[in-house]
């Protein structure tokens, strides 16, 4: 059974639907972001973001986040390197949930990246710069401080 089949037989985490799921991908105090394409017919164009993206089919939060790191960014991730998970409600679905996870990458896998098809560019940056960003989408913002308070790292998670 190849890798997309044994995580599409992965089961939903809480059994509620879900429209998709977003990673904090971090190396150090680091995260990957990437800016949106531009593009008028794609939600948020222009805006930093991170990696992520809908759900296919039946597949499971953790499956379709470790899919969409695979397509977007080239990297391979197992389950076990989530580290942090949390469900909000979603920003493209009403009624459905979307899920936050957070997962650390070594700076190999950094140097490994492999921009994929969606999105300007990509780059390394401080977490606590994403968090202030002006251009990123609001909410991921407030799921990477959530994230980054049950680190300890309140602190480092200024509140706009």
């Amino acid at each position: 059974m190849d890798l997309r089949a044994r995580r599409r037989q992965s089961w939903n985490m809480d059994g509620k639907p879900f429209s998709g799921a977003k990673v904090a991908l971090t190396c150090g105090d680091r995260l990957v972001v990437y800016r949106r394409d531009d593009k008028p017919t794609i939600p948020w164009p222009g805006l930093w973001d991170l990696p992520g993206g809908g759900r296919e089919g039946a597949e499971a939060p953790e499956a379709c986040v470790l899919r969409e790191v695979e397509e977007e960014f080239g990297l391979v991730l197992r389950a076990a390197r989530i580290t942090w998970r949390r469900s909000y409600p979603s920003l493209t679905e009403p009624g459905q949930l979307a899920w936050f996870f957070a997962a650390p990458i070594t700076e190999a896998e950094v140097a490994a990246i492999s921009f994929g098809e969606e999105g300007q560019y990509w780059t390394m940056m401080s977490c606590a710069d994403f968090l202030v960003l002006p251009d990123a989408l609001p909410q991921l913002q407030d799921r990477l401080r959530d994230y980054l308070k049950t680190r300890g790292e309140a602190e480092a998670a200024p509140s706009p």
